[in-house]
Parts: C-alpha cells; sequence; structure tokens
C-alpha cells in the first residue's frame, strides 16, 4: 500500500480552500441571474454591464495608475533606503533603522490612516490647496509601500558578495559606475519582487485609502465596499474576474523576467570575476 503524502495533501487542502472563494465569484460571473443563489445559465451579460459602466471603468483606470505610480516610486525611494541601510557601518543604528521600518509594515492599517488623515488635515489647514484625493491616496501608498521594497531588496545586498564590487573597484569603476553596473543589476530580482509587492498592496488596499481619500477621488476598493453595502451586484463578479485575469499574467511576467534577470546576473557574475566589466 503506497504511503499518503501529508506534505502534499496539507499543500492541496490549502490551496483550494485559498482559490475556492475566488473561482465561485468568477463562476458566478457567468450567471445570466442576477445573484448568487443559483446558477440560471451562462451568460456575458454583466460583463457587457461592466463595460457600459463608465464610472466605475474610470475607477479601476484610475486605481491602476494610483498602483502603477506608487509602486514606482515606492521602489526607487525603497531601493536606495535598502542600500542606504545596508552600508551603515554601525550595526546598532543598521538595526535601529531595520526596526523602524518593520514597525510600519505590522503596525494596523487603521492606525496608518488614522495618522495620515491627521496629518494632511494639518497640512491642508495651513496649505489651502492640499486637500484630501489623488495626491494624499498617493503619497499614503508610497509611505507604506517603501518598508515592503525595503525588506525585498535587502536579502539580495546580503547575498551580494563584497568581491563583485572589489573587483569592479580594480578595474577602475567609479562608485556610480558600480552602482548601475554591478549593484542595481545584481539586486533586480529583488527590486522586481519589491515592486511587484507594492503594486498590489496599493491596488488591493482599503483601510488606509478610505481615510485619506476625498470626495473627488475614489478607489477599486473603495467603491465595491460603498456598492457592497447596498448589495453585490455580479457586475462586481465580472470586474474580480477581469483583475484575477490580469494578476495572474502579471505572476507570469514576474516569472519570467525573474528567470531572465537571475541568467543576466549569473553572466554578469562570471565577466566580473574574470574582468570583462570595464
Amino acid at each position: 500500500m503506497k504511503k499518503i503524502n501529508w506534505k502534499n495533501v496539507y499543500l492541496w487542502v490549502m490551496f483550494i480552500f485559498l482559490y475556492a472563494p475566488i473561482f465561485y465569484l468568477i463562476f458566478y460571473a457567468f450567471n445570466s441571474g442576477e445573484t448568487m443563489n443559483r446558477f440560471e445559465g451562462f451568460s456575458w451579460v454583466h460583463f457587457q454591464e461592466l463595460f457600459a459602466d463608465t464610472r466605475l471603468l474610470i475607477i479601476l483606470l484610475e486605481t491602476f495608475i494610483l498602483a502603477f505610480l506608487s509602486a514606482l516610486i515606492a521602489t526607487m525611494i525603497g531601493t536606495f533606503g535598502a542600500i542606504s541601510i545596508y552600508r551603515y557601518q554601525k550595526r546598532r543604528t543598521r538595526l535601529a533603522l531595520l526596526s523602524l521600518n518593520n514597525i510600519l509594515i505590522v503596525s494596523p492599517d487603521v492606525i496608518i490612516g488614522a495618522s495620515f488623515l491627521i496629518l494632511f488635515t494639518l497640512l491642508g489647514s495651513w496649505i489651502h490647496s492640499l486637500s484630501l484625493g489623488f495626491a494624499s491616496v498617493l503619497l499614503s501608498h508610497i509611505a507604506f509601500s517603501i518598508p515592503i521594497v525595503v525588506l525585498m531588496v535587502l536579502p539580495k545586498l546580503q547575498e551580494m558578495q563584497d568581491s563583485l564590487t572589489m573587483a569592479a573597484y580594480d578595474l577602475g569603476a567609479n562608485h556610480w559606475q558600480v552602482l548601475t553596473n554591478v549593484v542595481l543589476p545584481y539586486l533586480t530580482p529583488g527590486i522586481i519582487a519589491g515592486y511587484f509587492m507594492a503594486f498590489t498592496y496599493s491596488l488591493d488596499d482599503f483601510a488606509v485609502t478610505f481615510f485619506v481619500t476625498g470626495n473627488g477621488f475614489t478607489t477599486l476598493s473603495v467603491e465595491i465596499y460603498s456598492r457592497a453595502r447596498r448589495g453585490v451586484s455580479l457586475e462586481i463578479n465580472a470586474l474580480s474576474a477581469l483583475v484575477f485575469l490580469f494578476s495572474l499574467v502579471l505572476v507570469i511576467g514576474y516569472y519570467f523576467i525573474s528567470r531572465d534577470n537571475s541568467a543576466n546576473h549569473r553572466r554578469q557574475g562570471k565577466q566580473v570575476r574574470k574582468g570583462v566589466l570595464r
């Protein structure tokens, strides 16, 4: 009798537990009925309603623009922040900075959102042109995404051998050339991972956004919440299906990008050791 591999059983149970509600939601996006009580037949009607809902499509577009921008800016700041933390000579200072970075990750979103609301309210009282809206949400998303990027990039820095940078310096490279030709290419997998994590956090954030969004701007999560209070429409199921498909494409793209960058990194490491890098 073949022995049961309980590790595989556990993994399959966990994946089913995680993905079953998502596929259940997507399944009823094709329901010709108006509720999820019973599947009445296959239909594209809810996707047609989605593409006819101009307001929801604009909110979806603005949400993705917000996520792309906040992830991009947070990745740039977080990458150089991670390099700065790693370069600190004093171990206590390095650990203190890393602890301050981690506090923002473990802090409840409600506390962070309330703090940003107080901050932007105070700034708005001093600067009358500053009000809650796209700018406040963007700044908030950048702020809570930076610690995530730092944690994604730091492990790659710790893996990097000092011989790579030392070889570049020995070959006559300056600080900028070492940074752009050695350090950043080596950190590319971590940078990409940090960007995708920041993008995901920004895309699905609700608690912080709920505090700092204004009357003239909203995100997809806040809009779905406000509509859910009146009863969930299967139009939201159709939207969820499209967003899930987009996320799947991102994951596949991230896999191929990471694989190519890993191969390039190995080739570059060999070139540096052989003294090819100029």
